[in-house]
């Protein structure tokens, strides 16, 4: 007879209980109770800014660099996005609730959107996992929240307005929190957003102008897919698709060939093995599926903000047609900015932390998600695009922006409930303002820190101790 399954020990009555969790997040609160996270003031210690966004820079591509900071400094806003690791710096010298989830790492206003899940329903979700690692779940609020504060700022709102924002974006993860903690796991699993049944029930909401805007940016979504991206990057010549020369932004690999900062003769030769290994993440049918795809051309593709200069490339696939093209997207994966913070990822590949922390706080995820290394450099794959798509944040009035950041807070407690535990973590906020008047404290606070650094940026660009690309 076969051998007895080495189950887990069976829980004790009472171990784990609802009741026992959720006297876990009161004690919490009166341990450091949603006040104490609505402080912030720099540390005497505190990094210089630029010196710290220096020494990131050392590990990217130092060509790229320029660029990032040419990204940075067109708004304070921008700057935001890109100084992640000055803002995990910050958080980790603050009070800490004691209550951990897997983080987004970077919950700005940005990293959220619409993208196709597999059963191709038009989903919405966190989108962007680079610096994804377990935290104080209160972390990716603040960030979230401080993204709010600071688009606001950009957009002329007024304080009036800009606290209304803030109080809708943390009331939406409040409460969806709430809810959440009264679910069962498999329904908490299951939540998703889906993009249809959203809009039917936000547009009341909204004004006409802005419901017209929302329709027409689904419908663009429904069109942003691997063939139109490949449609769009590639091009027709010497007899065979390929991708535009469009430098700094896009490169063939050809014509990066001989450069003296990139050993593209070595990364050609080891792109099978790094391909094998990728393919090897995939769940059998996804292996199968991609078999039938023939690789046609690499390019480099210079992404995002916070992104810039770290190795991306963008990899064109063919199937068994001329028209049958597929867009893959290969990121570099380094170390989490939480990480120095926090704790070392328990991965020993980043990619594989990108990816499995994506599965975690995603409700659906791309069929090609993956990850391989090359040349010792650790990536993650997916589609460059699949139906996806940011909200446009500078055609948002105050109202719409308050909607959408009450969508943000949602969206992160659904991924937070799913990862950490979602009754302490609701019982630790209470169902009161305390939580929802720190935060917006936080944001105020931080927003002001952000321009302050904004402005060191500006100040070594005119001075010269750094340089800039703008306009890229």
């Amino acid at each position: 007879m076969p051998s007895a399954p080495n189950l887990p020990t069976p829980v004790a009555p009472g171990q784990d209980s609802v009741a026992a969790r959720s006297a876990h997040g009161e004690h919490a609160r009166s341990s450091v109770g949603p006040a104490s996270l609505g402080t912030y003031a720099p540390s005497p210690a505190r990094p210089a800014p630029v010196a710290l966004l220096e020494q990131q820079a050392a590990s990217r591509v130092q060509e790229l660099v320029p660029i990032r900071y040419g990204r940075m400094l067109v708004s304070p806003f921008t700057f935001y996005r890109g100084a992640a690791l000055l803002m995990a710096s910050d958080l980790s010298t603050g009070e800490r609730s004691g209550l951990d989830a897997q983080l987004c790492g970077d919950a700005h206003l940005s990293n959220f959107g619409a993208y196709a899940s597999p059963e191709r329903r038009l989903v919405f979700d966190i989108n962007d996992f680079d610096e994804t690692s377990p935290g104080p779940f209160e972390w990716d609020v603040k960030r979230l929240v401080t993204s709010m504060e600071v688009a606001g700022l950009d957009l002329g709102f007024d304080k009036k307005a800009r606290n209304q924002i803030l109080r809708e974006t943390t009331r939406g993860y409040r409460e969806a929190m709430r809810s959440l903690a009264d679910q069962p796991n498999l329904e908490v699993w299951y939540a998703s957003i889906d993009v249809d049944a959203m809009m039917r029930e936000l547009q009341p909401r909204l004004s006409k102008q802005a419901r017209k805007t929302s329709d027409r940016n689904v419908g663009k979504a429904r069109a942003r897919n691997s063939l139109q991206a490949a449609r769009k990057l590639t091009e027709i010549g010497d007899g065979r698709r390929r991708f535009i020369d469009n430098p700094p932004v896009l490169e063939r690999a050809e014509s990066l060939l001989g450069r003296q900062d990139v050993t593209m003769e070595a990364s050609i030769s080891a792109l099978p093995r790094a391909w094998e290994q990728y393919v090897e993440t995939l769940q059998p049918d996804r292996r199968h599926l991609l078999s039938e795809y023939r690789y046609v051309d690499l390019a480099r593709k210079v992404v995002g903000v916070g992104s810039v200069g770290t190795q991306a490339w963008a990899l064109l696939l063919q199937g068994r047609d001329s028209d049958a093209l597929l867009l893959l997207q290969l990121k570099e994966a380094q170390a989490s900015v939480l990480e120095a913070f926090t704790q070392s990822s328990p991965h020993a590949q980043h990619g594989e932390r990108v990816v499995n922390g994506q599965r975690l706080l995603q409700s659906a995820s791309d069929i090609f998600l993956g990850w391989s290394s090359l040349l010792g450099v650790d990536y993650y794959v997916r589609q460059l695009r699949d139906w996806k798509i940011s909200a446009d944040i500078e055609a948002m009035d105050a109202t719409t922006l308050g909607v959408y950041g009450r969508l943000c807070g949602a969206t992160l407690a659904k991924g937070h409930a799913r990862s950490g535990d979602r009754v302490a973590i609701s019982a630790y906020i209470g169902d009161d303002m305390a939580f929802d008047d720190a935060m917006k404290s936080f944001a105020r606070a931080y927003a002001e820190q952000n321009q302050s650094d904004y402005e060191s940026l500006q100040a070594a660009a005119r001075s010269g101790a750094i340089t800039v690309t703008q306009g890229v």
